[in-house]
């Protein structure tokens, strides 16, 4: 099966994809689009960027086909090209939004910000749910297969635990990146790059009509369009107009450290996960041929003490001798339940939209599954009438995404709690109670997730139900001006030697 995996690994990673909500009624009322229209969102922020040079890339006759359709058809002002849809970011959100969108037979314009392909700050670990949201036949561009994950307590309680089948596959981003894109102009997409979007406009002069959304690029240009994705990282202009909520960031540090050879063949088919010195944080080591990607994460506000986290990593593991290739750093930011998704013709997918687990901040199958989402809701606000329709759309998208990504990130929030609180008891199940372990396997291949494991094994929903109870009791307290008891840390595992688990 190319680089998927074997069929039992296929088998055994198999997850149901989301599938599509129908829309809410089945007629679409009239109505004046001024009285749905949605409410103006704050000030926009974000990082100002300077466009470079575009450029425009198209591969195969599908990219051009699709270009010249746009071109024949006149906008609503009679001689402007009005796509259906403008995505906006082409990483993997991204790409899968104009490949589902292109797939329908829709216009669709990818547009970057960089040059193809980029480097992108990510440990690259594709689990089960990212191979199964990923575009038809496509050929996984794998670096390594990982079969045996090390785990260890702030260097301490190192156990490696093995498994006869895949876990998960280990990519370069700028490689996997560059393919997803390349599938989308298989589709009929049409990519700009070097292109940086200032804002987007629902009202005012740019805009010809209430069916149409500006999108106004730094150098001044209007692209026009039925429906934009915004799709554009954690820094999101797109986002900042829908008015996006987050409550959680965090801080990831990465290196990229080329080895010897002897070096890379002792980690060949073998990652490493350290539960950190600060709350919530980890390290890892994923390797990909004769580089290992050595990163850490932990919550943001303290960047010189993660910083100290990753040289101490390194050091431990006799890494510090090896100059790196590229070190580099990123913020992830995890929405908060009362987020919008969209805004009128505007929708967000990805980290645009703050959507990733937040205890593991893996981003990577939040990013394919909801950037596909997007792009379907996109063709049906492309195709809606009226602000009613585009509203019912909207909300219908949401509603996909909460149903499924929201539900693992509600439970992935829990989990991170209780990882603060009690790292060591985690570490200890994980590499001692067979029954975590297979979970881990299970949640990594995709046969299962979080949010199940936790609705079906009693002892996990037992031990989260009780971390809400203290939760709410400190809650109160401190409400109360009350003191607050700090839950004390169990006693440590002994140390235990390496070993193997089927």
């Amino acid at each position: 099966m190319s680089e998927h995996g074997d069929q039992q690994d296929r088998q055994d990673g198999a997850q149901e994809r989301p599938q599509p909500v129908e829309p809410v009624g089945a007629d679409r009322p009239a109505a004046d689009a001024d009285a749905a229209r949605e409410p103006e969102p704050g000030a926009e922020v974000g990082p100002e960027s300077v466009a470079g040079e575009e450029s425009v890339a198209e591969s195969g006759p599908g990219a051009a086909g699709a270009e010249a359709a746009a071109a024949a058809e006149p906008g609503a002002d009679g001689d402007r090209v009005v796509w259906d849809v403008v995505v906006v970011g082409a990483g993997p959100a991204g790409a899968s939004a104009a490949q589902a969108a292109a797939a329908a037979g829709r216009r669709v314009l990818l547009l970057e910000k960089a040059e193809l392909p980029r480097y992108k700050t990510c440990g690259g670990g594709i689990i089960g749910p990212s191979r199964d949201s990923l575009p038809p036949g496509f050929v996984l561009p794998l670096k390594d297969r990982v079969h045996a994950v090390t785990f260890s307590l702030n260097g301490r309680l190192t156990r490696t635990r093995r498994s006869r089948h895949m876990l998960f596959g280990l990519v370069d981003r700028a490689e996997f990146d560059a393919g997803l894109v390349a599938a989308a102009q298989r589709e009929g997409a049409v990519l700009r790059t070097g292109v940086t979007v200032a804002r987007v406009e629902q009202h005012g002069a740019a805009v010809p009509d209430r069916r149409t959304v500006a999108v106004v690029l730094a150098d001044g240009e209007t692209v026009l369009a039925r429906a934009v994705v915004g799709a554009d990282g954690s820094a999101s202009r797109i986002a900042s107009h829908v008015g996006v909520k987050t409550e959680q960031v965090d801080l990831g540090l990465e290196a990229e450290i080329p080895v010897p050879e002897t070096v890379a063949e002792d980690w060949k088919g073998r990652v490493l996960i350290d539960w950190g010195p600060l709350p919530g944080s980890y390290g890892w080591v994923f390797p990909k041929g004769d580089t290992l990607t050595v990163g850490v994460i932990s919550a943001r506000g303290d960047g010189a003490a993660t910083k100290r986290y990753l040289e101490d990593f390194i050091g431990r593991l006799g890494l510090a001798g090896f100059e790196p290739a590229l070190s580099s750093g990123h913020l992830t930011r995890c929405r908060s339940e009362d987020s919008p998704l969209s805004r009128g013709r505007v929708l967000v997918a990805g980290d645009a939209a703050g959507l990733l687990e937040p205890w593991t901040r893996e981003g990577i199958s939040f990013a394919l599954r909801s950037g596909r989402l997007a792009g379907e809701w996109a063709v049906r606000i492309a195709e809606a009438q009226d602000a009613v329709d585009t509203r019912r759309q909207a909300l219908n998208y949401a509603f996909a995404v909460k149903a499924g990504l929201g539900v693992e990130m509600a439970v992935g929030r829990r989990m991170l709690h209780l990882f603060e609180s009690k790292p060591g008891m985690l570490h200890a199940a994980i590499t001692g109670f067979r029954p975590a372990w297979r979970a881990f396997t299970r949640i990594t291949r995709g046969s299962s997730t979080l949010a199940e494991m936790v609705r079906t094994h009693a002892g996990a929903r037992k031990a989260l139900h009780l971390l809400d109870r203290r939760q709410a009791a400190a809650a109160a307290a401190a409400g109360s001006g009350g003191p607050v008891a700090a839950g004390a840390e169990g006693p440590e595992e002994p140390a235990t030697e390496t070993a193997s688990a089927p």
